[in-house]
């Protein structure tokens, strides 16, 4: 399938997405890769997460780069041979980056009532509460936004020891405003993030600029 969405955020933000209908075999035959990533993808037992990371090369194509302007730090963080920023994600039959001239993170995520069971280990008490007390017809998504914003957030830090229940809080927000704020308290440091979301297919696509 061709470039299944793009979002021009601003003059110099852009997001792009990618529906994975293609077998490996064409993704593979559409892109190249430099040696050490075509190791890499040799060496994954998935071909769903095969076909994702070929994926992923195709956006940045889409982008006006090759996989050969991509490289990733010591600590598995993607940069691109540029002034720009770039992040990746994938989650099932989508793939998404994100470049930007700003600090940017993104992460996309199907929307599972899984999450339910797992919202304690990301989401403090008070932050629980709230949305319990509200009676959320959109629990699901909601969470789905704060772990997407916490995960977006993350990408950008990169910092080890990071906790997304203890370090990172997300403002209340309701789904329709598609937006928010977060801020992270970590190692003495205070940073300020702004978050955007939107929805489809059942999948939300969260993504955060650092102030």
């Amino acid at each position: 399938m061709p470039l299944y969405k793009t979002i021009q955020f601003n003059n110099t933000t852009q997001i792009l997405v990618w529906k994975i209908t293609e077998s490996y075999p064409e993704l593979l035959d559409s892109v190249v890769l430099n040696p050490k990533h075509q190791q890499r993808l040799e060496g994954m037992k998935s071909q769903l997460h095969q076909r994702a990371f070929l994926s992923v090369r195709k956006l940045i194509q889409h982008a006006g780069y090759t996989d050969l302007d991509l490289y990733y730090d010591q600590f598995g963080k993607p940069h691109i041979n540029c002034d720009k920023h770039i992040s990746i994600t994938h989650s099932h039959e989508f793939s998404a980056i994100i470049i930007s001239d700003e600090a940017v993170g993104i992460d996309i995520e199907l929307q599972r009532d899984k999450i339910l069971r797992i919202a304690d280990k990301f989401v403090n008490e008070e932050e629980l509460s709230r949305l319990r007390s509200v009676g959320c017809q959109d629990y699901v998504k909601k969470l789905t936004v704060k772990w997407g914003a916490k995960e977006a957030i993350f990408k950008i830090r990169n910092e080890k020891g990071i906790s997304f229940k203890n370090h990172i809080r997300v403002n209340p927000f309701e789904i329709a405003a598609a937006q928010t704020i977060a801020k992270l308290h970590f190692d003495g440091l205070i940073k300020d993030f702004n978050i955007y979301f939107e929805e489809f297919e059942d999948f939300t696509l969260v993504y955060a600029f650092e102030k």
